[in-house]
Formats: C-alpha cells, sequence, structure tokens
C-alpha cells in the first residue's frame, strides 16, 4: 500500500543575510543585525515567517521575531538575568524560587528566538543543556524534597525533545511521588507546529493509574499566530487530554491595546487554551522599545474586563527583578505612587531598580 509522502521540513532563518534574502530586513540594516547577532541568537521558523505581511513595516508578528538595531541599546536598569534564576539555581537545571514548585531546564535550545525574551541571549548553548547525569541530579533534588509539588519545564523549549525522551521524564516523574503536577511551557504549538504529532501529543500523557497531572502553556502574543496548523496542533494536544493554558507579553507595537488582546484571548479560548498569564515584559538587556509602563497595562486590562468572559481574562503580572518572585500587579501589590512592587514574602522593592 502506498503512503503519503513526508513533506519536506523548510530551514528555518538564522542569520541577518537570510532575513535580508527572505526580504524581512533591509540590507541597510544588515551591519547592525551582525552586531546583534553576536550576543543572542537569531532562528525564525517557515510557519511564522509565512504570517510575516512584508508590506507592512509595523508587522506584529515580525517585530516579535526579526531582530532590529534597537536591541543594541541597553538601558541601565536592565540586566542578563533579570528575574535572578541563578541565584535561585541549586543544581544546574533547576530554580527553586518558591516552596512549593521548581523550574526545571533541560534543554537550552528554542524553535525559534523571540527578541524580547532575556534567554535569547542563553538559548542554543550546548553547555546549558542537562547531560543525562546533570538530569539525574536535578530530578534527585526534586525527589529530595517533598514540599515541591510541581515541577515547571522550561529553557529553551522543552518540546525541542524528541518525544522518548520527553515521555521518560514524564515516567521518572511519576516516580516522585510527591510531585502532583508537571508543566511544560512552549512556543512549539505556534512557532513550529508540525512537530505536535500524535506521537509527541501521546508521549505528554501520563499512565493511566498516574496522579501525576500534565499541563502545557503555551506561550502566543497575537492572534495571528494561530495559524490554522498551529490550531490543529492545539487541538491534537487537547484531545490527547492534556490541559493547556497561555502565557502572554505585554509588548508595545504587538499587542498593547484592548482591542489586540481580546481578539487574542478569544480565539484562544476557542482552541481549548485558557489565557492564563499576561505578563509585563521583563527587564532584559535591549527590550526598552518593548516596554509601556505598569498604568498603560492596568489601563488596558481595566479596559478588558467588562468585554471579556471570566475564563478568557489572564492575570497580570510581573516577574520582580534580580528574584523576589512573581507578583499580580493589583494595587496591594504595585505602589504606582511610590513606584514600589511588594514581593509575597511582603518585601517591597523600587521597580524600575534604582
Amino acid at each position: 500500500m502506498s503512503s503519503e509522502p513526508t513533506p519536506i521540513r523548510r530551514r528555518s532563518l538564522r542569520t541577518p543575510a537570510e532575513l535580508v534574502e527572505a526580504g524581512l530586513a533591509p540590507p541597510a540594516a544588515r551591519a547592525a543585525l551582525e552586531r546583534v547577532a553576536r550576543n543572542s541568537v537569531i532562528a525564525l521558523t517557515p510557519t511564522l515567517a509565512d504570517l510575516i505581511d512584508l508590506n507592512d513595516p509595523a508587522d506584529p508578528v515580525a517585530r516579535q521575531f526579526v531582530p532590529s538595531a534597537a536591541e543594541l541599546e541597553v538601558a541601565p536598569e536592565e540586566r542578563a538575568d533579570p528575574i535572578g534564576d541563578a541565584a535561585y539555581s541549586p543544581v544546574k537545571g533547576i530554580v527553586h524560587r518558591y516552596p512549593d514548585r521548581v523550574l526545571l531546564k533541560p534543554i537550552m535550545v528554542c524553535p525559534v528566538y523571540c527578541r524580547f525574551c532575556f534567554r535569547r541571549d542563553m538559548v542554543g548553548d550546548a553547555d546549558g543543556t542537562l547531560s543525562s547525569a546533570e538530569l539525574d541530579e536535578a530530578l534527585a533534588y526534586v525527589a529530595g524534597k517533598p514540599g515541591v509539588r510541581e515541577i515547571v519545564v522550561t529553557g529553551g523549549d522543552p518540546l525541542m525533545l524528541p518525544p522518548n525522551r520527553l515521555a521518560e521524564l514524564v515516567e521518572r516523574v511519576e516516580r516522585i511521588g510527591h510531585v502532583e503536577v508537571l508543566r511544560f511551557h512552549s512556543r512549539i504549538p505556534v512557532a513550529d507546529p508540525e512537530r505536535v504529532t500524535p506521537v509527541l501529543a501521546g508521549a505528554l500523557r501520563p499512565s493511566s493509574d498516574s496522579d501525576l497531572a500534565v499541563w502545557v502553556s503555551v506561550h502566543v502574543n497575537h492572534a495571528r499566530e494561530l495559524s490554522p496548523v498551529a490550531r490543529r496542533g492545539l487541538r491534537r494536544l487537547a484531545d490527547a487530554g492534556i490541559p493547556l493554558v497561555s502565557q502572554t507579553v505585554l509588548l508595545k507595537g504587538v499587542n498593547d491595546s484592548a482591542e489586540t488582546l481580546e481578539e487574542l484571548f478569544r480565539a484562544l479560548v476557542r482552541n481549548r487554551v485558557r489565557p492564563y498569564y499576561l505578563h509585563h515584559p521583563d527587564l532584559a538587556r535591549g527590550t526598552g522599545h518593548f516596554r509601556l509602563s505598569i498604568a498603560e497595562g492596568q489601563a488596558i486590562m481595566r479596559q478588558l474586563r467588562g468585554r471579556l468572559t471570566g475564563i478568557a481574562q489572564p492575570t497580570y503580572v510581573l516577574d520582580i527583578p534580580g528574584g523576589a518572585g512573581k507578583v499580580p500587579l493589583m494595587p496591594e501589590f504595585w505602589d504606582e505612587e511610590r513606584g514600589e512592587v511588594t514581593d509575597w514574602r511582603g518585601r517591597r522593592h523600587p521597580y524600575p531598580p534604582r
């Protein structure tokens, strides 16, 4: 019996020269983009490149993923590690900031490198990806901490791991009796959705008699990213019984209006994805052109309150610089007059740090 041929996967764009050749960057910008590329990784998948309107200089997809000379401008308050991961890393690949949960970073490779992400300076680093022995040590750390109930798998993008390794990770976490939730954060369902095969979806499912719940948090910032192939990938995950939530970053020139966010959040709910977090941008180096003020973000959230059903309302949050944790940007945590944010322990911090 004959079968359909496997489609040939197109290559991602990874250099300024390739971006110029594809018409995604002007030739005059190439020298500046070469300087950007010395400090951070570039990758743009064919799926996302196809969504870019070459006739729109303000295209919201291009703004997220095509590097610009603005990244060379670094403000004094910006940091290489703006949320303080390093200070809370007891073993390689683990960040333990909160009593009940840890971050696990098994791989430092992404399908696409967001220009507002502080990890764009770290991802692609082969030394960052865990060896078998390092993964053993990371999971042994979690096994020795009975107060840890959740593992948040991030990176890089953990769904870049082969399905057999994802299945093995799920199985190993199932054996850590006190871990109740395993949550994968990924851009793959929208950035490289062809990877979301039935095999991958099945690899994420825990065994039928397991008490472990596996969730996927999809990173998406604009409704245009939810292409037909991305929607099929989300459907495949949902049909496999995996609960889906989303994480969105509030970005100037991308989604900084109630209308744009409303369209995104409604589209997510239609695709069985619960909007979870709307992040205020981190103080990553060279990302000032993406940041709004907190007051502007709060104003947008107020506009959304009466326009969207409750299941389409994410929490607007700030990761406090330096590692103090994530808090909702509500009056009990944010003092606009004093320019201070209060962390979950009750400590106050100036924002931006001075």
